[in-house]
This record gives C-alpha cells, structure tokens and sequence, in this order.
C-alpha cells in the first residue's frame, strides 16, 4: 500500500491546471473542503468547470472560488441558496456558466461516472425546461430523458477520519456526495480532520476505501462555513 500523505494544502493542488474540471464535495456546508479551496484559489488554477450541489455561501470556499473568477462553469442542483451572492450575479453577466441538474440526478450522474456507466435514463425533468435538447424514450408506458455520467480530473472532499493508505470515515451528511466523487475522479484529494495509522480502522465501518484516494492532508481544526459567513468573512 502506498502512504498517500501530502504535507499542506497547496502541495495538495498544486498540479490542478486551467480548464479542469473538479468535483467539490458537500452539502452545504456539510462535507465543504473549505481549506483546499482556498489553497486552489491561491494556485491560481482558472476556467474550470465545477461540480457540487450548490455554489457556496458568503465569499469563502465554493463561493470566493467562484468570485474570484475562476470558475467557467457550474454544474450544480442549488445554484442559489440564502446566503448565495456571489454567483447570481456572475451567472446573470454571463460570466459563469450554469448546468442546472435535480438533485438525484446529479448524484446518481456521478455514480455512474465513477462505475464506468456513460448514461442512463431518468424520469427526472421529463416535460420540463431541463429536457431540452436530451433524448427521451418510453418504457413501460412511462417517458424517460438520457442523462450522462460525470467524471472529473479532480475531487476535492473532506472527510472526519482517514488512516495514511486512504480509507475514509465521513461525519454524517458530509458523505452525501464525497463518495461516490471520489470514485468518479482520476485524482482524488482529501482533506481529513484526523489522520491515523493503517490498521486503525475497522474495515467493516470504512466507506471509502484507499483504493479511490490520491492525496490525503490533515487539517485538524477545518473552518465552518456558517461560522465565517456569519462573520462576514471573505477570502482571500
């Protein structure tokens, strides 16, 4: 097995280059990689195409990442949210671009992706403003619309617990979407509250195993979106 530890951060994603597109795992601010977004802002990488089920809150994480007009395009199920400024307003400029995806769908189009499945059918969207220009078929009576699996170079997601060959622990909804972006990426980094040797963890708890991981770095003490929105914080 391989140590996947990276030292910080920005070693983390300092390969990610313009043009990718990277996974950002989270449900809401549960589960947002808040540290390695702002070590990408910091890289520098630029028009990239983002997946995640919203587009942040405030401006820190998803949401400076995107202020800092870095992000081409949002495939996203929430693009706005309560405290969602930012990106509003760059989508109505035209600036950043958005493909509007339920909720289901963009995680079972993740799924597929990451098992190797190029598309499926879905009842989803059928006879809405989100069927156009798919193919629809019926089956049993029912009309279906194709959707396509998503893959991504790169998926950034934070977990609670890690050991050093990748085997991952999440904290409750934080695992919404990270484990199955996790197996949809061809690079895969994490960031882990608590980092522990191999063999610590039970095999028989572990949700995503290290077969699926690239880079794992400790952050031990992760910010809290909400916290920051609340104070006013901006990054960078």
């Amino acid at each position: 097995m391989i140590d996947k530890r990276v030292a910080t951060v920005h070693g983390a994603v300092e390969d990610i280059p313009d043009g990718a597109t990277v996974m950002i795992g989270g449900f809401g601010e549960a589960g947002s990689p808040i540290e390695l977004i702002h070590a990408l802002i910091d890289q520098g990488a630029a028009d990239l195409t983002v997946v995640n089920n919203n587009t942040g809150s405030g401006e820190v994480g998803l949401a400076a990442l995107i202020k800092a007009r870095r992000v081409a395009k949002m495939i996203c199920s929430y693009p706005r949210t309560a405290d969602s400024t930012v990106f509003p307003e760059l989508y109505r400029s035209g600036e950043t671009a958005l493909e509007l995806v339920p909720q289901g769908t963009l995680a079972e189009r993740i799924r597929a992706g990451g098992a190797g499945i190029p598309a499926f059918y879905t009842a989803t969207s059928v006879g809405t403003p989100l069927e156009e220009g798919k193919e629809r078929r019926t089956f049993a009576d029912r009309d279906y619309v194709l959707e396509h699996g998503l893959t991504a170079d790169f998926a950034l997601i934070k977990c609670r617990v890690a050991d050093s060959h990748g085997n991952l622990l999440f904290n409750r909804t934080a695992r919404n979407f990270s484990p199955v972006m996790a197996t949809a990426a061809n690079v895969t980094i994490v960031q882990t509250a608590t980092l522990v040797p191999p063999g610590d963890l039970d095999p028989e708890v572990v949700v995503t195993p290290g077969i699926f991981v690239d880079r794992i770095v400790r952050v031990a003490h992760p910010a809290h979106e909400s916290v920051l929105v609340a104070e006013g914080a901006s990054y960078p």
